[in-house]
């Protein structure tokens, strides 16, 4: 197991080791809840006042012509960049759920010879919630969720698409796009994938795994601050014979000639629907420039080598590991199985250790490259490691919170 002195050694050697510094992190918290919501940037409060004071407060409406109105795909272009898509095939727009929404009705309506939407029981519930609304306003189409073992056999001529979710949200395990992609394929679906979980923490390459389609949020890895805008992507193969059933205003080929009939937009600008929020546009914006700073592969690295630090004291522990121990398997979270899993999550945050807790059993600590070190690691460990052998997590104050919350 690493000591302090160790730690502190990989830290100072740590060619990651200055993006710390910009972000705002409060003192004596060690913050491993970065891929639930990442932390502030210090560049974003200035992003934000700029376009509230100038941009907003003296250009006014000159401002849409000022580079507003071109923030959707000029930030996806951006992502593009982290997920291994080409331009012109990532918007930003709305939240991953209507993203969900626009890109499954899309997929069933291009495919009217196929009625299934196949998923992976436990997959993010949102995603099956949304599925379920899909199905429901087409006549004929299902939703079928199967246990991850079963999906290969579940994969058939009925699919329309097959929806997963590359970094599972409560165990970080990670399939492989490729793989997965291809099979889809042979099958005659469409891939989606949700990369909420591993944008800016885990390679992605959509285009060189074959991906069709696929959504992401900016909040988690890309620190673009609570409900910040998603995004979605759509291979360029696809984009002249999928229609977004959202037909808003701003996807429409000529939104300011105020036509009554729609008219969809060439290429991605159709899966647009309302207005930009610009004020949350300009907070992601900032994160995403932050982490295109950063070098891709020294993330991932440095994301394995927090895991194995944690996984050892989770070992030494006697603590039981559900994220898989190969580093190509999973995302960048270690989740812990134990019977008291909430309780001990509220321990660790009073006493400064920042996680979550997923039902009904998993504490879920979050391993951000970027402003993490070694010594947080090891610190958070030895205040987990008090927390078991004081039995102090056992506190009836604990599970009176987990009543009300």
């Amino acid at each position: 197991m690493m000591t302090l002195e160790e730690a502190q050694a990989r830290d100072a050697a740590d060619p990651l080791r200055s993006f710390r510094e910009r972000f705002a992190l409060p003192e004596g918290v060690i913050y491993l809840d970065g891929n639930s919501l990442g932390p502030l940037p210090r560049a974003t409060a200035h992003a934000v006042a700029d376009l509230t004071n100038r941009q907003w407060g003296d250009r006014l409406i000159r401002s849409w012509n000022e580079g507003w109105i071109e923030a959707p795909l000029r930030i996806g272009d951006k992502i593009a960049r982290l997920i291994g898509a080409a331009p012109g095939e990532v918007a930003v727009t709305d939240s991953t759920s209507v993203n969900l929404f626009k890109l499954l009705t899309a997929a069933l309506r291009a495919s009217p010879d196929r009625r299934v939407v196949l998923s992976e029981a436990g997959n993010f519930p949102t995603d099956l919630h949304i599925a379920e609304g899909v199905v429901a306003g087409i006549p004929g189409a299902e939703l079928r969720v199967v246990a991850r073992e079963q999906l290969a056999a579940a994969l058939d001529e009925t699919v329309a698409v097959l929806m997963l979710t590359h970094v599972h949200y409560k165990t970080a395990e990670r399939f492989d796009m490729a793989d997965w992609t291809a099979r889809a394929h042979d099958a005659g679906a469409l891939a989606l994938w949700d990369l909420s979980h591993s944008t800016g923490a885990v390679p992605v390459d959509l285009n060189g795994a074959g991906a069709d389609l696929a959504v992401g949020c900016g909040y988690k890895y890309l620190n673009g601050g609570p409900g910040a805008p998603a995004y979605l992507f759509v291979a360029a193969r696809h984009q002249a014979r999928l229609a977004n059933p959202l037909s808003g205003w701003m996807g429409h080929a000529a939104p300011f000639d105020f036509a009554d009939v729609y008219a969809p937009a060439p290429g991605i600008r159709r899966w647009l629907a309302g207005t930009p929020p610009m004020l949350a546009m300009a907070a992601l914006e900032t994160g995403v420039d932050l982490m295109l700073e950063a070098d891709p592969a020294l993330i991932a690295a440095k994301s394995a080598s927090l895991f194995d630090a944690f996984a050892a004291i989770g070992d030494s522990l006697g603590l039981d590991c559900v994220s898989p121990r190969e580093a190509i398997l999973r995302g960048s979270h270690i989740a812990f199985r134990h019977p008291h899993a909430w309780p001990l999550s509220q321990a660790l945050i009073e006493r400064g250790v920042i996680g979550d807790f997923r039902a009904p059993d998993v504490l879920r600590l979050g391993l951000t490259p970027l402003y993490l070190g070694f010594e947080d690691i090891v610190r958070a460990g030895a205040i987990l490691a008090d927390l078991l052998a004081s039995r102090r997590y056992l506190d009836p104050v604990y599970a009176q919170r987990a009543a009300v919350t």
